[in-house]
């Protein structure tokens, strides 16, 4: 029903950039927030910054350095990373909270992810 794709990862030096996009598709009627979580090996999954309809929230290591967007009208989230270090090294997630719509059960509420997308940063 909701398809979340992830593009943009890869290899990086420290002090360089990288942006990720999402695309949402599917049968979305509502979106209602639209977030980046990260992996890193052994730790758990975090929050790095979400975009709602009350504005943006940022993890406090993504303050200043990171940016996300949205397009209203693509159902795209992006992640501009800058002054990336090593310590962002994580397999990075897309998570949109919608409302969909279904045709035998009428749809629901979902918090559906991407697939990852592997954001390397070394020298």
């Amino acid at each position: 029903q909701v398809q979340l794709v992830e593009s943009g990862g890869g290899l990086v030096q420290p002090g360089g950039s990288l942006r990720l996009s999402c695309a949402a598709s599917g049968s979305i009627l509502v979106i209602n927030s639209m977030g980046w979580y990260r992996q890193a090996p052994g730790k758990q999954r975090e929050l790095v910054a979400e975009i709602t309809s009350r504005g943006t929230n940022y993890a406090n290591s993504a303050k200043g350095r990171f940016t996300i967007s949205r397009d209203h009208a693509k159902n795209m989230v992006y992640l501009q990373m800058d002054n990336l270090k090593p310590e962002d090294t994580a397999v990075y997630y897309c998570r949109v909270d919608l409302y969909y719509s279904e045709p035998d059960s009428g749809g629901g509420y979902l918090a559906a992810w991407g697939q990852g997308s592997q954001v390397t940063v070394s020298s």
